[in-house]
């Protein structure tokens, strides 16, 4: 059984920032690759930042480039977005998830997590 436990949601004023963490086992950590996507109400769940891990980048998309960092920690099996300049159009649910090849894609997804709400006011 495959679990991603994502923490570090919440409400930030615009300009603030967040730290969202995603864990997975260790098994998981080393079979699939990680990424992020969200789902703001109303809308479709797109990508927001994975690691390549065949050639080594960072792929973001673009509304976030710029101001959130995808980083890994091996050691602990848990993937990182750091989250800056935050903008009220950044408000969603931030989903975790894991592909065999670099998510960036619904369907490259073969699991996800729970979700963690990022809430952004002006």
């Amino acid at each position: 059984q495959v679990q991603l436990v994502e923490s570090g949601g919440g409400l930030v004023q615009a300009g603030g920032s967040l730290r969202l963490s995603c864990a997975a086992s260790r098994r998981t950590f080393t079979f699939y690759t990680m990424g992020w996507f969200r789902q703001a109400p109303g809308k479709e769940r797109v990508f927001v930042a994975t690691f390549g891990p065949s050639t080594g980048n960072v792929y973001y998309a673009d509304s976030v480039k710029g101001r959130f960092t995808f980083s890994r920690d091996n050691a602990k099996n848990t993937v990182f977005l750091q989250m800056n300049s935050l903008k009220p159009e950044d408000t969603a649910v931030y989903y975790c998830a894991a592909g065999q090849s670099a998510p960036t894609t619904l369907t490259a997804v073969n699991y996800w997590g729970q979700g963690t709400q990022v809430t952004v006011s002006s």
